[in-house]
C-alpha cells in the first residue's frame, strides 16, 4: 500500500490545507476595513423604535394586570354567588319540607276521607303556586349572579377598548 492512501497521510494533507486557507483568510481579513459609524438617521430609528416597543410593552403589561385583575373579581363574584344560590336552595328545601310536614300532621288530623282527599288538593294546588313562586326567585338570583360575575369582565372589556381607541394612531 503507498503511503499517498493511508488514512494518516491523508489527515495531514487536510490539517496543512486547512491551515492554508486559515492563513490566507486572516491575511483578507486584515485587509479588509470596516467602517464602524453607523449613521444618525439609522441610530435615531433604532431608538424611537425601543422607545415605542417599551411603551407598547408597558400598556400590554397594564392592560395584562388589568384584566387578570377583573378575573379575580368575576371568579370572586361567582363564588359568592354559588354560595347564595346554594343557600337559597337549602331555603326553598327547607320550606318545602316543612311543608310537607304540615300536610302529614294535618293528613293525620283528618277524620273523614273526604277531608283527607280535601287537605292532600288543597296542599298540591298550594304547592304548584310555591314552586312557581320559588323558580321566580331561583331565576332572579341566577340572573343576579350572572350579571355580579359578568360586570368586571365587561368593564375591563370597554375599558380596553377605549384604550385601544386613544392609542391607535389617527
Amino acid at each position: 500500500m503507498s503511503e499517498a492512501y493511508s488514512p494518516q497521510a491523508l489527515a495531514e494533507q487536510v490539517r496543512e490545507s486547512f491551515s492554508k486557507a486559515a492563513r490566507e483568510f486572516e491575511k483578507d481579513l486584515k485587509s479588509v476595513k470596516f467602517d464602524a459609524t453607523v449613521p444618525e438617521s439609522v441610530r435615531a430609528l433604532a431608538e424611537k423604535t425601543v422607545t415605542q416597543t417599551r411603551d407598547a410593552y408597558e400598556r400590554g403589561k397594564d392592560v395584562m394586570e388589568e384584566t387578570v385583575d377583573a378575573l379575580e373579581r368575576a371568579f370572586d363574584a361567582a363564588g359568592q354567588g354559588a354560595a347564595a344560590f346554594n343557600r337559597k336552595l337549602i331555603d326553598i328545601s327547607q320550606r318545602n319540607v316543612n311543608s310537607a310536614f304540615d300536610l302529614a300532621k294535618s293528613l293525620a288530623g283528618a277524620k273523614t276521607v273526604a277531608e283527607f282527599f280535601e287537605l292532600q288538593s288543597s296542599y298540591f294546588r298550594h304547592q304548584f303556586e310555591v314552586l312557581g313562586s320559588q323558580a321566580n326567585e331561583i331565576r332572579a338570583l341566577t340572573t343576579k349572579i350572572v350579571a355580579d360575575a359578568s360586570e368586571p369582565i365587561k368593564h375591563q372589556v370597554t375599558r380596553s377598548f377605549e384604550t385601544l381607541r386613544k392609542v391607535r394612531p389617527s
